[in-house]
This record gives structure tokens, sequence and C-alpha cells, in this order.
């Protein structure tokens, strides 16, 4: 393969070629992407005017280059520089007779072969795999970003017991922090690739651990191990960009951070904590959501109700469940649905996650004496048809929300409990008199998160548990595998659970006589409320998520009016 490039003309001429063998109908875009000093493969790939692996397949062919077929590699660690398989996209795959065999997807990249041999003092064998296959088997080798930060590992010194990496040129050798903003914007970029919402960087006492969460469960993310050693670059590049004090690391920082990768504006939110082994940063990923009731996967029963609460023209409807069950996406969704232009809708949050066109949203500032109570105060002498209350978090706030519904206001706002009655009980520990939880509250409604089973490799549930639980043996159910496109986790995506009490007349008079949670449970069940547990056994028969899911995220009823069996 040790040969003169060719031209782009020829080069173009071939790619044609190809693409049309393997029934690509956009071949004849080819010449106008082909541009002189970049990597012709790497160009037209990400163009994606072809399909990568039958292309490249045939390419092999035409060159007479064996193809190597991806597959699962064993975990074998071949002798072969980390900054050689990052800067030229080599994976080893093999070592047989004391020749090497890499795997790349460029056959044309012959400046990497010639680095390689002038390195390696053993033969070389290169063979054609996927780029796909290449690209994973980089970040999973050394970490996320591997494709892209060669600059960051010049200023690493990687593989420094090997003196001979010292005869390959180095770029950029002296400006370490663009490398780090490449590196940072990769971990970004990687975040978004796997659907999180939130990254966590943390240092670990001389260790750097990134972790992505991604439907509701922490992942950690490989990195190189030497990104250690910049662990401070990394933190003050996230701070620069959040436009938080880079010399404070004694008190917690809040700030955000706007950008825009892929073509898809971001806003981050940012949070630093001090700890003993040094600032750890928490980034929320809040990307240009759409709000509707079909993002919530409701059905058309619960809808209805919705709809019918949402219709009301006063009172509160509170929404309660743990931090990260989605509280925040259904109150969004229900304003959205009553944003018009004959209503004067009002939002208090701590902080706003959401921008929504037409609505008035306050971000508190509790250091200025700006808070929730405060803040609803001022905003009932403004005359809103709705507000929103980020969080009931006093009973100032409590009592303040609760007489803005008695006065014509419908009210949103949210609690920390574990089911719908629960939060009756809560308003009440705070202070809020029995009478005016009554006369006030429409509604409870407790919320969970359920993951979604991947439509790409879920299989039946034959399990002997689904019929302890009640299920039918004809009901088919489905459990998670794992695959590629899931991340080998079995789930992708996740879908909302409810669970709806209605403050009727009844329930009001029970609230009013201080009843016992268990008296007033069983009265909302028998009016028709059904239990978190019992809507995802609804979303387990649709075949949407699995049994496990739903015995991860609820918890087990015992009470006697309690339909567990469905």
């Amino acid at each position: 393969m040790d040969q003169t490039s060719p031209s782009s003309a020829s080069l173009s001429d071939l790619f044609i070629l190809i693409a049309t063998r393997t029934g690509s109908s956009r071949g004849m875009e080819i010449p106008g992407i082909i541009q002189k000093n970049s990597s012709p493969i790497r160009t037209l790939l990400e163009a994606e005017l072809v399909n990568e692996s039958d292309f490249l397949r045939e390419l092999a062919k035409h060159l007479k280059l064996t193809w190597y077929e991806p597959v699962l590699l064993p975990a074998v660690k071949f002798s072969f520089p980390a900054r050689l398989a990052l800067r030229h996209h080599l994976i080893p795959i093999a070592e047989t007779d004391d020749v090497l065999q890499l795997a790349g997807y460029d056959p044309f990249d012959y400046l990497a072969r010639s680095h390689v041999r002038q390195v390696l003092q053993q033969p070389v064998r290169f063979v054609l795999s996927s780029r796909k296959f290449i690209l994973t088997q980089l970040r999973e080798r050394y970490g996320v970003g591997a494709d892209t930060f060669e600059q960051l590992l010049e200023t690493m010194d990687m593989d420094q017991s090997d003196e001979k990496l010292n005869e390959i040129n180095i770029l950029d050798e002296d400006d370490p922090e663009a490398s780090v903003m490449k590196f940072v914007n990769q971990i970004m970029r990687e975040a978004l690739a796997q659907r999180a919402t939130d990254i966590h960087v943390e240092p670990l006492g001389g260790d750097l651990r990134i972790r992505y969460r991604v439907d509701g469960v922490l992942r950690e993310t490989p990195i190189p191990p030497q990104i250690a050693l910049l662990q401070d670059s990394v933190i003050s590049r996230l701070k620069i960009m959040a436009n938080l004090d880079i010399a404070e690391r004694r008190m917690p920082q809040d700030g955000r951070i706007s950008l825009q990768l892929a073509g898809q504006p971001i806003d981050v939110r940012v949070a630093t904590i001090p700890s003993v082994n040094g600032e750890t940063i928490s980034l929320r990923l809040l990307g240009q959501e759409i709000f509707n009731f079909a993002r919530l996967g409701v059905n058309a029963s619960l809808e209805a109700t919705l709809r019918e609460l949402l219709a009301l023209p006063n009172g509160i409807i509170l929404l309660t469940g743990p931090t990260g069950c989605g509280k925040s996406t259904s109150l969004y969704t229900f304003l959205a649905s009553l944003n018009t232009q004959d209503r004067r809708i009002v939002t208090i949050e701590d902080p706003v996650e959401h921008k929504l066109s037409g609505i008035i949203q306050i971000a508190i500032k509790p250091e200025i004496g700006l808070t929730f109570a405060s803040a609803l105060r001022s905003v009932l002498r403004g005359d809103p048809n709705v507000i929103m209350v980020g969080e009931m978090r006093d009973p100032e706030t409590a009592e303040t929300a609760i007489r803005a519904a008695l006065t014509g206001h419908l009210v949103f706002s949210t609690l920390h409990t574990n089911d719908s009655i629960g939060g009756i009980t809560r308003l009440i520990d705070m202070g809020v008199e029995p009478f005016l939880v009554g006369s006030a509250v429409r509604a409870f409604i407790a919320q969970r998160l359920l993951r979604r089973l991947c439509p790409h490799c879920k299989i039946p549930d034959e399990s002997d548990f689904q019929q302890e639980l009640g299920f039918s043996a004809n009901s088919p159910i489905f459990k998670p595998v794992g695959c590629e496109a899931c991340g080998n986790t079995g789930y992708q995506g996740r879908i909302a659970i409810y669970e709806l009490c209605r403050v009727t007349s009844a329930l009001q008079h029970l609230i009013q006589h201080k009843a016992p949670t268990s008296e007033l449970k069983e009265l909302a069940m028998s009016e028709g409320m059904r239990l978190l547990r019992e809507n995802g056994w609804e979303r387990v028969r649709e075949g949407i998520t699995s049994l496990a899911e739903v015995l991860r995220v609820t918890t087990a009823e015992t009470h006697k009016n309690a339909d567990l069996s469905i």
C-alpha cells in the first residue's frame, strides 16, 4: 500500500463507482465534498452519502485488501502506542507470528502507515474495517473523546516510556488549553449522543471520574487515565464557560452555559460543589424541548382527566414525587396547553429550566430576598390567571399559594412525597389548616419515570415471576437484553406513570376531620384512583417496559383494596 496518493479526481471516480455498486443514489454528490488536504474517506463517511459498511467492504475488494468483520475483541492489550491509535484511527486486533494486525477504515492514509512502521520494530499488516467499529473501540479502550483529542494527548506525554514516539510530528504542542477545550466539548457531544440528562465531573483523589445519567441511571464513562493530570484545567474550563469565579473553590457556585452542539441549541445548568478531593461539577443538559401530552405518553383516559383539571378556573394542582421524576416536564406540559392569548401565566422557579414563549418566568434569588413566598406575593398583584410555583418548601409559600387559589387563580406546584395521598399529610405537617387543603387543592398527582424497553433487543419474558404477580401466561410481556443501540442496557428512553387523586367532596370531608392516611387512601381508591404500580403494570402489558423496571421504581402496596394482580 506504499504508493503515491491518488488525486482527488481519481478518488472521486473510484468512490462514485463503489457507491454505484453498493446501491447509493447520491454518488454524483461525491466530487463536491472531496477536498484537498483532508481525509477523503473520513469526509465521505461523515457526509453520509453512502452506506458505511457496504461501501468500505466493496472498497476493500476493489483494492484487494483484507476485510475485517467487526466482532467483540477479547480483552488483550497489544503493545501499541495509544497516541498512534488515536491520531490515525487504528486498532490492533491480533498478533500472530510476531506480525501485528491493525484495523483501520482509511486505506489512503499513507502517513499513518509510515508513522507506524517508523515507531514499531515488528512487521505490521493493515486490514480494512468499519469506521463505526474503529471509533467505538477507540472510545472503549482509551475513553471519551479518544477520536478527537489527539492534541490533548500530546500535552500529557502519553506513553512516555516509548522514546520512539519523539520521531512523530507533534502539532499544537504549546497550546494545551485548546486541547482541553476540545476535550470538554467532546464530553458534552458524547453525553448528547448517549441521551444523557446530566454530566458529573468528579475528582477522586488523584483520579477523575466522569459519569452520565442516562434514562435516570448513572453510567461511568471511560476516559484516558492520564486525563487526571489535567483535571484542574478541565474543571476551570467548565467554570469559565459558565462565567463562574475560577479562584473560588471553597463555596458552591451556580451558573449556566449556552452552546450549540451538532446543530442543537443546548442550555446547560452548572453547579459546583467543593469536596475533600477537589471541586465536583454537575451539568444538567436542557435542550429545546417540545411539551405536549404525546411526549408524556399518557393514555386517552388520563389525558381527558388532566385536561378536565386544567380547564378549572381556580384551585391548586400539586405534582408529587422525588427529585428527577419528571415533575417539571409535566408542569411545563400543563402550562404549554394553557398558553393562549387570553391567559396571563407567571411562573416562579429555582432555577428556570426551560424558557417558554409567551409566559412570564421568574427565577428566585434568595440572596437578595426574592424567595418563592415573596415573589408569589408580588405576582398576585400583577393580575395573573395561572401561576406556577416551582416547589412548596415552607409554610409561608404553601399558605400564600392556597389563598391565591381561593381568590380565583389556578396554581400549579410540586411537593416531595412518595405518593399522591402523602401530599395531603405533607401540607398539614407544614402548618396548613386541613380545611384550607380540602377547599383549595383540586388534585394530587404522583409521578415516576420508567425506562422504555429497547425496541431493537427486547424479548418475551417467559419467567415464572410474571405468573406470581398475576399476569396471564398468554399476555405477551417483554424483558431487556441489551444491544449496541441501547448501550447494552436493554432500555432506551423513558415514559411517565401517574397516580391521580382528585379531591372530591367525600375526600374533602375526611381531610377536614383529619382522617388517617390509610382511610384517605381507601376512599380515593374506591373512587377510582389507580396506584403508581398499577399504572406501571399497564405499561408492562403494552410491551413498553419490563416487570423488573416497575418493581424498581415503585413500592409495593399492601393495602387491602390495592389490585396488584391486574
